[in-house]
């Protein structure tokens, strides 16, 4: 059986954050195992407060999984400190995982912040460089690219802009932001667009948890970064159809949407 790790926050609501991410490993059929840099206290709704884990926890979570089982893929979300984000980079560079897919979170869905804006550097400078995919949204990629993002053309640039600090591929997320759920990758050389069939839905809650566990699950598996994009977004337009209408805000989806047809 494949490996994945989770590195990232504890949504208690259970629609994003690790929780999200176990789901989605699970779903695919690898072992997922989850590092906690913080604990966060949300809803669909909203964000009430964040509690961040020691960074010396962070560390003692990272070796307890790779002395034991060390993971295929390693999925990175939430850090939302300097202190966590230098903890991280420091295990990475030690363990050096085959694939990493670093989801840089900034915002809740409902736009509440989790990543203070003058980390973002140490972000950048740290944890950016390690990333064999990194799957910012719109309004991440407008930070991350110091731009503004307002069409397809927008995102192709502004991914220019990232892979430029280090990464090996960059996949900018259109979601509601462009119409017709554009995605643009750019491996460095080429952009390419990837659109499939944009649902008018607020179930939204963890989609970019959902995405980037279920592309690092696809890389466990053996699929190539284009291909294991492919898939992941198809898989999670099957998890927003499916959603099971939870919640007053953003609703969680329905990540065992392929295994429970009642869902």
């Amino acid at each position: 059986m494949k490996t994945v790790l989770t590195i990232a926050g504890s949504d208690c609501s259970g629609g994003a954050g690790v929780q999200a991410d176990l789901k989605t490993m699970a779903a695919h059929g690898v072992f997922g195992m989850s590092v906690i840099v913080s604990v966060v206290a949300e809803n669909t709704a909203r964000v009430i407060d964040i509690q961040d884990i020691s960074p010396k926890m962070i560390e003692e979570q990272i070796d307890a999984v790779f002395e034991d089982i060390v993971p295929d893929a390693v999925k990175i979300g939430m850090l939302s400190s300097p202190e966590c984000m230098k903890a991280v980079a420091g295990k990475l560079a030690q363990y050096k995982p085959a694939h990493i897919v670093i989801d840089p979170v900034m915002f809740a869905k409902n736009g509440d912040p989790l990543m203070d804006p003058a980390s973002v550097g140490t972000l950048i400078e740290t944890v950016l460089p390690f990333a064999e995919v990194l799957t910012p949204n719109v309004p991440e990629a407008q930070y991350l690219a110091d731009m503004e993002i307002r069409t397809p053309e927008d995102m192709e640039e502004a991914a220019r802009r990232i892979y430029a600090k280090g990464c090996r591929n960059v996949l900018v997320k259109g979601g509601k932001n462009i119409a017709g759920a554009v995605d643009v990758l750019f491996d460095g050389e080429t952009c390419h667009r990837i659109e499939i069939e944009q649902i008018d839905t607020t179930s939204t809650h963890g989609t970019g948890c959902t995405l980037s566990s279920a592309i690092a699950s696809n890389l466990a598996l053996g699929h190539s970064v284009p291909e294991a994009v492919k898939l992941a977004k198809e898989y999670v337009t099957d998890a927003i159809r499916h959603a099971p209408g939870l919640g007053h805000g953003c609703g969680p989806l329905g990540h065992f949407c392929r295994i429970f047809s009642e869902e």
